[in-house]
């Protein structure tokens, strides 16, 4: 199944398939050498099942560096992966993708030589903070089409260039290895983010200040966790993709207004049966009314 535009946690499990063909094998084919002790390398031979971190984009002359230092969306998780596989035709996504700190991405690729071929580009669709919509507008923007690909390494640290005829261009870093993906169960997830809406009305929002809520699922099909203020236990059954959540027994305490607004809304959500989807170090849960939360393992 491949990505269409949709929120992301109703998207984060959506999958496509990406072309990473391995043509311009001729010797000296998108290589050569650079200064200070660096060097240059094929794309074909290192772009695919990297995690590359995005780190700028220039548009018109003019560089977006990835926002930090602040306290954004998912820029933590920024990244991108190339994938192979076979592109399907007439469908939207693909496995290649990954994020620079909002939305979900996916497109189809195809790399032949130092050249780049992106197509079918979909996008979840939520509202982000300022700077982090503007670099991912900027990003998307250049991540489409035909562009050049340049590989250099320097210190053992690996740098991708992705340049448009137009001269607009990605820089990306190569990332740390994937971590293996935790099991659903006994695994402590951290709940950062509550989602309202369907479609493209879909909002998301960072738990406010002081509500630490996290969820664990144990083997014995019991679930107890945080709500952010109070604690609960319940019983929890996972079955074909969902998860049916029994009556919840809560502890009494008072707080602050948003954290008990935000307590409610995680309380409906956990309150019989939801969707999962597990990518990764996040899991989605989503109600029959479109509420969902995304938590983390942490």
């Amino acid at each position: 199944m491949k990505r269409t535009t949709s929120v992301k946690y109703a998207a984060a499990a959506l999958a496509g398939t990406a072309v990473l063909a391995a043509c311009g094998t001729e010797s000296g084919s998108g290589s050569g050498t650079v200064g200070d002790g660096g060097k240059t390398t094929r794309a074909t031979d290192v772009m695919a099942d990297i995690r590359w971190v995005p780190r700028s984009v220039t548009v018109d002359g003019k560089e977006y560096k990835l926002p930090t230092g602040e306290k954004n969306f998912r820029v933590d998780e920024a990244q991108i992966t190339f994938k192979p596989g076979a592109a399907e035709p007439d469908v939207g996504g693909g496995k290649s993708g990954g994020t620079v700190g909002c939305n979900d991405f996916g497109a189809d690729v195809e790399v032949d030589g130092d050249t780049v071929k992106i197509t079918d580009l979909a996008s979840t669709a939520m509202g982000c903070p300022g700077p982090v919509q503007e670099f991912e507008e900027k990003f998307q923007s250049v991540f489409t089409g035909t562009l050049k690909a340049a590989v250099e390494e320097r210190d053992g640290a690996r740098t991708l260039t992705l340049t448009r005829a137009d001269g607009d261009s990605i820089t990306l870093a190569e990332g740390p290895a994937e971590e293996p993906a935790p099991p659903l169960k006994d695994t402590k997830w951290t709940i950062d983010t509550l989602v309202s809406g369907k479609g493209d009305d879909a909002t998301a929002q960072s738990l406010p200040k002081g509500a630490e809520a996290h969820l664990t699922l144990a083997e014995d099909g019991s679930a107890s966790g945080s709500l952010g203020c109070n604690n609960f236990r319940g019983k929890a059954t996972v079955k074909d993709g969902t998860i049916e959540f029994g009556p919840l027994s809560t502890t009494r305490k008072l707080c602050e207004g948003p954290v008990m607004k935000a307590e409610q809304e995680l309380t409906d959500i956990l309150s019989g049966k939801v969707s999962y989807q597990q990518k990764d170090q996040e899991l989605t849960l989503t109600a029959a009314s479109g509420a969902g939360l995304v938590a983390r393992a942490k």
